[in-house]
């Protein structure tokens, strides 16, 4: 049945063996809990609500989530994801499909900035899951650590059943370095903005945000950044309670950070991810 795409399915096997499929509906979870055993032999939970799924997560760190969204009544995706993105568990990296009976502007809009990855339409093919389960497989986009938002970059953010204005000449390019730098100064920026409101995000934000300008220093050979990041991360590292991040501390480092930010004109950067 699979034969013309049993290459593919070997590439992303390793990466679809555990499997949480979110769904109200009996039938519906079962009907896709037995296509994605039919292709790659994996282990597949199926959960009836939201808030079982959060319980599920736990114990069975799913490489990927598929959550049936409804806009009214049924299950949330757009909360769920939005909950997983900010939780602690070990999968909020995790790809999250969506699927929806009615892909609108504001549900395709509502699953990006929630961070979602993909999403399907039904009644969808084969084919149709085979190319979601491709895109996050094996194109994995860049993660974004924000405050408002986390998630995979939304830049790059792809839907096969949305042709509308979410694509930009930009989607389909890698990020340059001095745009990621611009990037994750703006990220820090909002981070210290937002130590009162929500500490926890912030200075997971930030840790994030020092290792990448660490690693955008190391590959561009750029000493000074690579010795500033390294002094923020330090400083992070002593934090324990994100509530005792000291307002001070934070907003020097970000203001020696920020000297390293390039020109918008030279990022052509004109919104965080």
């Amino acid at each position: 049945m699979f034969k013309d795409d049993g290459k593919l399915i070997e590439r992303m096997a390793p990466a679809l063996q555990r499997v949480l499929v979110i769904d109200p509906s009996p039938p519906g979870g079962r009907m896709l809990a037995d296509l994605m055993r039919s292709l790659t032999h994996c282990q597949v939970w199926i959960a009836p609500s939201a808030g079982k799924a959060m319980e599920l997560l736990k114990g069975i760190d799913p490489q990927i989530v598929f959550i049936e969204h409804a806009e009214r009544g049924g299950v949330d995706g757009i909360e769920f994801t939005r909950r997983l993105r900010r939780s602690e568990a070990a999968c909020r990296q995790a790809p999250v499909v969506m699927i929806l009976a009615q892909p609108t502007a504001a549900a395709v809009l509502g699953a990006r900035d929630a961070g979602v990855h993909e999403f399907l339409r039904k009644p969808f093919t084969t084919g149709d899951l085979l190319k979601r389960l491709e895109a996050v497989t094996l194109r994995p986009r860049d993660w974004v650590e924000a405050v408002t938002y986390v998630g995979p970059d939304r830049r790059r953010f792809n839907s096969g059943d949305y042709t509308g204005p979410l694509k930009r000449r930009s989607d389909a390019r890698a990020t340059p370095e001095k745009s990621r730098v611009t990037q994750a100064i703006k990220i820090l920026k909002s981070a210290a903005g937002a130590l009162q409101s929500d500490p926890v995000q912030a200075l997971r934000a930030m840790k994030a945000q020092g290792a990448d300008l660490q690693s955008v220093a190391v590959k561009t050979g750029d000493i000074k950044l690579a010795g500033a990041s390294a002094e923020f991360q330090r400083y992070l590292a002593t934090v324990v309670d994100p509530r005792r991040l000291d307002p001070a501390q934070v907003a020097f480092h970000v203001a020696a950070l920020s000297a390293f930010m390039p020109s918008e004109s030279a990022t052509g950067a004109k919104r965080v991810a």
